[in-house]
């Protein structure tokens, strides 16, 4: 690529950025310390739009990284704005396509023979096209060489891709060092660790020998499932900037009365489609990470009349994949036990696990803001939330957005592709079947994973009572350390009566913790017992008595 096409390509995203910078500190900065400040504040929203519009019409005309730095801030909801992110996350890759004479000059360098040689015919019109590469369909000369199958789809990158890769990268690099410099940005995010986490996708989405070595990753993995298909991949005629697959292509998972038509339940695909997503990202650690429209099929199965009609949910496109380390996925199935259970604290912990929550954060407000949110909201479907008042929702929303936005708080590199892969798929989801009620679909999961949990046997129960009798046993101590600063004028109460009322609720407290700590042991003693452990099992169960005989009985006449 001319040399001096990259230099002005460089120089257009610095001055584009440089602009963005450059009224921010005008506004932000300047007029705010002139007295504006609450003119400042009204029309922030207005102008973080603009310059996001901005953003998006300087993404569809240069294409490349720009359409997926846009599809990642989009993703961001933890450090940007409502307004930015909004605006942002119905981009997708609006390119116009490559010319067929320049598509087919770099197909053939990479296989080394004319495509007539390769391929018995080839489509000159691209089937998709994308920021980075083009699909075309095409049929094999040879059957043999795809074990079965002649029809195929052949993914080309774009000419000079590369290039246009690391000018932007580049660019972006230079940008994120100038947004280091203010505080408020450095305090909040760490710009360079984010650049190189998209830098390090967008260089393996134009690897094709890894996005094939995806692809038969993903076939392993559903192989055996009838209801899940992955193209099979066709090595022979694969490289680096060429991939060729087995053609899958059906229903377009947004196409919805073409789903309707043939017969198959909407409801029931959104219900296959998050089903499939849990199973890669808690049993398998790999996740399909691009789930746009483009990528997600509906594949009809025998006849039309079929009642109810088979199909299958068809994957393509291996470029973007998330792995999800054993540690991680932990975390997040603590989270979904929380969410599952509707278990605030649990949730937070959860985000402590996978160091989320940095320290200096004020837990107990954010185990808060997670109790407000399920105590109003969960077990809604969306069509329930539409008819919630959105000045309601708004509240909500924005009362737990600030309090992230406004604290240390930031998603680990390991989670950002992961959490625009959910937050997508909830879309498809809801558009699939309004009526689509996710909680429904997360609780029997969650049971699923207490369930796996429990099967651990001695050391799962050790644990959890352990942790269970540290908190609880603390209470009566601290319930006492207040009284006696209470009593030694620590504390000053309006009447005699409240110091009565606070001993009657010590005494609460010691019976509420003797019931759980009752419940724990005979629990934990009646699994272990069943486990094959008798000895242990019925030493826990004598605990559970003694601890029922001192709530009966203990702690009467000292009032």
């Amino acid at each position: 690529m001319n040399p001096s096409r990259l230099r002005g390509r460089y120089r257009m995203i610095l001055f584009f950025f440089g602009g963005v910078i450059a009224r921010f500190i005008l506004w932000e900065l300047f007029l705010a310390r002139l007295g504006l400040r609450k003119w400042v504040r009204s029309t922030r929203p207005d102008r973080f739009r603009r310059e996001a519009v901005r953003f998006r019409g300087l993404a569809i005309r240069m294409g490349g990284v720009m359409i997926k730095v846009g599809q990642f801030l989009s993703s961001r909801l933890d450090i940007l704005p409502p307004e930015v992110t909004d605006e942002l996350s119905g981009l997708q890759d609006e390119v116009p396509a490559e010319s067929y004479a320049a598509i087919k000059e770099l197909a053939e360098s990479e296989l080394g023979a004319s495509l007539p040689e390769k391929f018995e015919w080839f489509d000159e019109s691209p089937l998709a096209a994308a920021s980075l590469g083009q699909v075309h369909r095409a049929r094999l000369r040879v059957q043999e060489e795809a074990g079965g199958f002649t029809e195929v789809v052949v993914k080309v990158q774009r000419p000079h891709i590369e290039q246009i890769v690391e000018v932007d990268l580049s660019a972006l690099g230079r940008v994120g060092k100038w947004l280091m410099q203010y505080r408020p940005v450095s305090e909040h995010a760490d710009v360079p660790s984010l650049l190189r986490e998209f830098s390090s996708t967008v260089r393996e989405e134009i690897d094709y020998v890894r996005e094939a070595g995806n692809a038969a990753k993903f076939f392993e993995m559903f192989k055996d499932d009838n209801e899940v298909h992955v193209p099979r991949v066709v090595h022979g005629l694969s490289t680096r900037r060429v991939l060729t697959l087995e053609d899958v292509y059906a229903i377009k998972i947004t196409d919805y009365a073409e789903i309707t038509a043939a017969g198959i339940d909407r409801g029931e695909v959104a219900r296959r489609l998050l089903d499939t997503y849990l199973k890669q990202i808690f049993e398998d650690g790999f996740v399909h990470a691009d789930p746009h429209p483009g990528n997600l099929f509906v594949t009809p199965l025998g006849a039309e009349n079929d009642s109810p009609r088979k199909w299958r949910l068809t994957f393509v496109d291996f470029g973007m994949t998330a792995r999800v380390p054993e540690g991680v996925r932990e975390g997040l199935r603590e989270m979904l036990i929380g969410v599952g259970t509707k278990d605030a604290a649990r949730v937070v912990k959860s985000y402590q696990k996978l160091g989320m929550i940095l320290p200096g954060a004020d837990v107990k407000l954010i185990e808060q803001a997670e109790a407000q949110v399920f105590d109003r909201f969960w077990g809604m479907s969306m069509s329930e939330l539409r008819k919630t008042s959105p000045d309601e929702i708004r509240k909500f929303a924005h009362q737990y957005r600030d309090l992230i936005f406004s604290m240390p708080f930031q998603v680990p590199q390991n989670l950002i592709m992961l959490g625009r892969t959910v937050a997508i798929l909830s879309g498809m989801c809801t558009g699939l079947n309004p009526d689509f009620n996710i909680w429904n679909q997360l609780a029997p999961y969650a049971r699923k994973l207490i369930e796996q949990e429990a099967a651990k046997g001695f050391d799962f129960w050790l644990e959890q009572i352990g942790e269970m009798l540290q908190t609880l046993l603390a209470l009566p101590s601290q319930t006492s350390r207040v009284l006696t600063q209470a009593e030694s004028g620590g504390l000053v109460f309006q009447s005699p009566q409240v110091t009565r009322e606070v001993r009657a609720l010590t005494k609460s407290v010691n019976k509420l913790t003797g019931g759980v700590v009752f419940a724990a042991f005979l629990m934990g003693g009646a699994v272990i017992a069943n486990a094959g452990n008798p000895a242990l099992g019925n030493a826990l169960l004598g605990a559970a008595g003694a601890t029922l005989l001192w709530i009966l009985f203990g702690g009467r006449g000292k009032d």
